[in-house]
């Protein structure tokens, strides 16, 4: 039988599939990947491209680690899936102990789920069935901060800011108190890093009414959580924040009596330096929801976890008191395996010394781009750097996430073999840990190529 020979990967995809966060009409060619191994992907047709990305924040091991790939395939061969609801197995018991032992101080239950956003949608309605179990229903209301992104599914976009990302859904949408976040590049007032616990949180005399401090003197009796990205919030502009305004969110919180719902979806796993970004500021949440690295980017896995004050809201004799929320897919042997031996392999790599690593290169690195005239300021957290690009150093004025920017310069990047994926006018490089010197180094002579191009930047 004579076979026909395949049209390649692009031109199939073109009839079948639609992309996330895509244009379908305008896009260009999507890259045909083939194959990984470290921080490299390869395509179709023999291209290395490094990944700058993570793959979507997701990888920290390199693609396709030889660890990672064997407890993949040992799990396969014992038990693919079996339904959470009334069974238990090894693999969810393991990595349960396994992130409580790592976790802040006294988170003590694990809730699974499929992905960040369904981790974030677990958090906000476990607090607010939270207050209706203690007897106080009243307590109903979300203070989420501005440039907020937590996700796609309702909730979580009703928790994110007002966007591109959300507006159509807008009637789909509940109401969510919004409240100022510390963007220093761009902080209205000129204030020092310091001075954030107290103007921009407006912890000592909440007179701004869109400070956190403020909002919760309004409304504190009927506020469920607050929810933040802690030091670093993502897809909202890649925001990197003092530490003080994280410990000042935390204080507040107490003082009045509401929890604090920590969305370390990115942030976690080492990202910013520390196994969690919450343990910059030595906080510990109510409510820490996690997925992104959980698995090393290799399987979809969710994970909220909570107190104990939290979690025996929910025990009763009544049973209308049980958190009615499941996932065909809750605590999938083959995620929980592989996240298991990503966090083994994490710790006996020092995988938190290889970020401070990549930290200390960054900024050595990126430093030297703050004097190019299209830079306006260089972030630099952990194993993230970013690059806030505008069009005038004295106004700030940028494009914002819209800006043909972004695809122009992810079309030079490529023709340079770097996979990044700007946020608009935001440029960032959020690699695996695995990256040496010498390709960090690499990356940003890329990074400088481009920016200092007449063709880029006439």
């Amino acid at each position: 039988m004579n076979l026909v020979n395949p049209v390649n990967l692009v031109s199939r995809d073109r009839a079948h599939l639609w992309h996330p966060y895509t244009q379908m009409l305008t896009r260009p060619d999507p890259i045909p990947i083939v194959r990984g191994e470290g921080v490299y992907l390869y395509t179709e047709e023999g291209r290395r491209l490094l990944d700058g990305t993570s793959s979507w924040w997701v990888n920290i091991h390199g693609h396709s680690h030889p660890r990672l790939n064997e407890a993949l395939a040992a799990q396969a061969r014992v038990l693919e899936h079996v339904v959470f609801a009334n069974c238990t197995h090894a693999p969810a018991i393991d990595l349960a102990e396994r992130l409580l032992g790592v976790a802040p101080a006294g988170l003590t239950r694990v809730f699974y789920s499929d992905n960040g956003s369904t981790a974030v949608e677990v958090a906000l309605k476990l607090a607010l069935q939270y207050w209706v179990n203690r007897g106080q229903p009243s307590r109903r209301r979300f203070i989420a901060l501005h440039h907020a992104y937590h996700g796609d599914t309702v909730g979580a976009m009703s928790a994110s800011e007002d966007s591109v990302f959300t507006r159509p859904f807008t009637p789909m949408l509940f109401n969510v108190v919004r409240a100022n976040a510390p963007y220093c590049y761009r902080c209205p007032v000129g204030l020092e890093r310091a001075s954030c616990q107290i103007e921009c949180l407006g912890a000592a005399s909440p007179s701004d009414p869109s400070t956190l401090a403020s909002q919760l003197e309004r409304h504190g009796d009927s506020v469920a959580a607050v929810v933040v990205e802690p030091m670093l919030q993502g897809a909202g502009g890649m925001i990197v924040w003092p530490e003080e305004f994280l410990a000042g969110t935390r204080r507040l919180c107490d003082r009045f009596d509401t929890l604090l719902i920590a969305d370390e979806v990115l942030t976690g796993f080492g990202r910013t330096g520390r196994m969690f970004a919450c343990e910059h500021a030595e906080v510990a949440p109510d409510i820490m929801c996690l997925s992104k690295a959980l698995t090393a980017g290799y399987m979809p896995l969710g994970a909220t976890l909570t107190t104990e004050a939290v979690y025996d809201a929910f025990l009763s004799e009544d049973r209308t008191r049980t958190f009615f929320h499941g996932h065909s897919f809750t605590a999938n042997p083959l995620a929980c395996a592989v996240a298991v031996a990503s966090l083994d392999l994490f710790h006996e790599t020092n995988r938190l010394g290889s970020v401070r690593s990549l930290e200390r290169w960054l900024r050595d690195g990126l430093d030297a781009l703050r004097s190019l005239p299209m830079v306006g300021d260089v972030r630099i957290i952990g194993g993230v750097g970013i690059i806030e690009l505008v069009t005038d150093r004295t106004t700030k004025s940028a494009g914002g996430y819209l800006d043909q920017m972004g695809p122009r310069l992810t079309a030079a990047f490529l023709a340079r073999g770097l996979l990044l994926r700007p946020l608009g006018n935001v440029l960032y490089f959020m690699p695996p840990y695995v990256i040496t010197e010498s390709e960090t180094a690499w990356v940003i002579d890329q990074i400088k190529g481009v920016l200092q191009d007449p063709a880029m930047f006439p």
